[in-house]
């Protein structure tokens, strides 16, 4: 027997299949495009249940039969569906800027401070509920058509079992969610013209769905007796992949975003909390919480490298027969820094400012200044700027001893050192960058009874592979650079707000 976890992404999906030994039987991995327009950034979400479902039948080929299928999802990006079950128009991502004026009328009705008392969250445009506001105002013909309202994760499970159920990690990121009372807040839907019934039923993390349809089953070449399961939020996922299970241990994930996801009990400063825009998610187990510290460009900023400055270097990369990434790498200085300061902001800021008119920057160019240079200054930009979540983590009490790494950017050596050098943490890599996948299958396993509790299920599947120890004289070095990195925020939005 075997076990299948599924990881919905912002820019692909992907699928591990598992023995009950904890091997990885096979992997599998589909990109799709978010449509892009004058307007905003938009997914299909036809076009991911059908990459998903090429990820789940080619991972599970020659596999051994499959007892469960865990899923996990990205946040934020609401799914309108219509009484048949089709999705009535593209989906607006956590990207897309439309809802700013929605969230502010909320904000106005409801006050910052309500609203983070009950939902977890500091009001941001990014949320489902502001998104959801614009469309009633502007695409009221599908909203009026809406009998259903997803987020990707409860999609895909039912477009596997032809049932709707959320789990309470994603459910918090709508900005309709009461997090202490895990349902959904009344008044926030109805102040926004939502009913609660159209919303999946909440649930804990970890839960049966059922079983896979005889269609879906048939389609994807799999039993209709595997049993699909809850799982959570992707950066949560992660965390439970690569062992975070108890309070001062966090994962570093690196994907299309970079975000730290510590694990804590109830933190000594919610005041701080709320400043910082650090949200209150439910985790797996009771009065314990993560919290997400991100920038909304992570490896997409090393992906635009490749894209726009670097695309014929990364085709001869690949007519070599190696990944652009590894040709960028081997090119980057071990020893010294950039000598330059990137503000990551390509698509806005994330915590601790929850800026989405925060801009980017590339400052101290110079005549000598290499294509290479600037790649690995995109680096050293994400990693300050997780150094800045993590002070303002520790002012809220949160303390985090290690990172585990997860992600694309956990097969860059460079990246992890120098990670470890700017952050001064340990970071720890797995035997698997997948942990998304491998914390869905703990969790499904977990459901189905095949491991009595995560604990269990994590001596089995984590297994760490290597130590990335602080280079504390680059870390001084560092250090130098970092503290200019501090003032570039404002002083990049002041230079942009400035009258011409």
């Amino acid at each position: 027997m075997a076990i299948a976890g599924v990881d919905v992404g912002t820019t692909g999906c992907k699928c591990t299949v598992c023995n009950l030994n904890g091997t990885i039987l096979n992997q599998s991995y589909r990109e799709y495009e978010t449509g892009n327009n004058k307007n905003g950034r938009e997914l299909n979400a036809r076009e991911v249940w059908t990459q998903v479902k090429e990820v789940i039948r080619e991972a599970a080929r020659g596999t051994e039969e499959i007892q469960a299928i865990g899923v996990t999802s990205f946040g934020e990006t609401p799914v309108l569906l219509d009484a048949a079950g089709e999705p009535l128009m593209n989906s607006l991502t956590y990207l897309d800027p439309r809802g700013e004026q929605e969230c502010q009328r909320i904000i106005r009705h409801f006050g910052m401070e309500y609203l983070f008392r009950i939902t977890g969250l500091k009001a941001h445009p990014m949320y489902s509920l502001s998104k959801l506001m614009w469309l009633a105002e502007h695409r009221k013909d599908a909203v009026e058509r809406t009998a259903h309202i997803c987020m990707f994760g409860d999609y895909i499970t039912y477009m596997l079992t032809g049932r709707f159920q959320i789990d309470y990690s994603l459910a918090s990121r709508t900005m309709a969610f009461d997090y202490r009372k895990l349902d959904w807040a009344d008044d926030i839907l109805e102040f926004a013209g939502f009913d609660r019934e159209k919303m999946s039923k909440p649930v804990p993390i970890g839960t049966k769905v059922g079983c896979v349809t005889k269609d879906a089953a048939k389609e994807l070449g799999i039993s209709s007796s595997a049993v699909v399961v809850t799982g959570c939020q992707d950066q949560m996922a992660s965390a439970i992949g690569t062992g975070c299970l108890e309070n001062s241990m966090a994962v570093d994930g690196t994907g299309t975003v970079e975000c730290i996801t510590p694990v804590f009990g109830e933190p000594e400063n919610l005041e701080v909390m709320f400043k910082n825009c650090f949200a209150m998610i439910p985790f797996v187990k009771p009065d314990t919480y993560v919290t997400y510290a991100f920038s909304f460009n992570g490896g997409s900023l090393l992906k635009w490298y490749r894209d726009n400055l670097a695309a014929l270097e990364a085709r001869l990369y690949r007519e070599q027969g190696i990944s652009a990434y590894e040709g960028f790498n081997a090119r980057v200085s071990a020893e010294t820094p950039s000598g330059l300061l990137v503000l990551p902001y390509f698509s806005g800021a994330a915590t601790p400012y929850m800026d989405p008119e925060a801009r980017g920057a590339v400052v101290g160019l110079r005549d000598s200044t290499t294509s290479i240079d600037i790649y690995q200054g995109l680096m050293e930009g994400v990693t300050f700027e997780m150094r800045l979540n993590l002070e303002c983590l520790e002012a809220a009490g949160i303390q985090v001893n290690v990172l585990y790494a997860t992600g694309g950017g956990a097969q860059s050596p460079i990246w992890l050192q120098m990670k470890a050098d700017i952050l001064n943490k340990r970071i720890i890599t797995l035997g698997s960058a997948q942990s998304g996948t491998l914390g869905c299958i703990m969790l499904a396993g977990v459901a189905c009874g095949v491991y009595e509790n995560l604990s269990e299920a994590s001596d089995i599947f984590v297994k760490p592979e290597k130590e990335y120890i602080p280079d504390l004289k680059k870390h001084e070095i560092y250090m130098n650079y970092y503290k200019k990195y501090r003032r570039m925020y404002r002083a990049v939005g002041n230079i942009l707000k400035e009258e011409a």
